[in-house]
């Protein structure tokens, strides 16, 4: 699973998510991509699932980019424990998603498959996504 090696810090609050995404939001490696419409928290393990997810479908056929990574800590107090007392331990890392960010990107196959690919993908997200094709000039 995706996290981050090292942290200079454990902890961090949770902040907003506004707005649209400036970087990250065109295609850069691939020829088809998945494109994020809204905003979300998406886990580490909602990432895993939806690379497994593309990459069963496509029989390890072409090749995949991540294009987002968990960097972002989110801590939780256990069960049965009465209020304050600091903050919980970290449990599990999470990726800021906005709208407009490029999340996969896809090469080496063919659209038909690609497009079924990201869909399986995007049922494994918690936000709406729009399929992308890169324009050859």
């Amino acid at each position: 699973m995706l996290m981050p090696k090292k942290a200079k810090y454990r902890k961090v609050r949770k902040g907003r998510n506004k707005g649209l995404a400036s970087k990250g939001n065109t295609i850069a490696f691939g020829k088809y991509a998945l494109q994020s419409v809204g905003t979300e928290r998406v886990t580490a393990r909602q990432i895993e699932a939806a690379r497994q997810a593309m990459t069963r479908h496509i029989k390890r056929g072409g090749k995949i980019w991540i294009r987002i990574f968990p960097h972002i800590p989110v801590t939780k107090k256990p069960q049965d424990v009465k209020m304050g007392k600091g903050k919980g331990n970290p449990e599990y890392h999470v990726a800021k998603v906005k709208p407009g960010t490029v999340l996969f990107e896809m090469d080496g196959v063919d659209e038909s498959l690609a497009r079924e690919a990201m869909r399986l993908a995007a049922h494994k997200l918690p936000i709406k996504t729009k399929f992308l094709i890169k324009e050859e000039f």
